[in-house]
């Protein structure tokens, strides 16, 4: 995390921090919650911000603990940072609401 200082909130998609106030939103302080929203919503340079501020390692550590990533996210963060899918809260938890069939 020694990069943090040449990245900030503003260098991400707009969307992705839409209900919060970006001036109280911290690096550190907010890691799980600004990873679990650059994986879930962000695009493909959100992701590589996200590497360079954290890295793959301590990405992969906060990912396993969220609950509710869907799959293909699921998929692709297990595939980068060869974590097996079965080591993800989000793969051994079952949600309360099931989704709707993809018809």
């Amino acid at each position: 995390m020694e990069k943090e200082n040449f990245v900030s909130f503003d260098s991400f998609s707009k969307h992705l921090f839409w209900d919060v106030n970006i001036e109280d939103l911290d690096f550190v302080n907010n890691k799980k919650y600004v990873i679990h929203r650059v994986l879930e919503y962000g695009l493909m340079e959100d992701w590589r911000l996200l590497n360079k501020i954290y890295g793959i390692d301590e990405i992969g550590k906060i990912a396993i603990t969220l609950k509710n990533l869907d799959n293909k996210t699921l998929s692709f963060v297990s595939l980068l940072t060869k974590i097996p899918k079965e080591n993800f809260s989000c793969y051994t938890t079952l949600q309360s609401h099931p989704k709707h069939w993809n018809f």
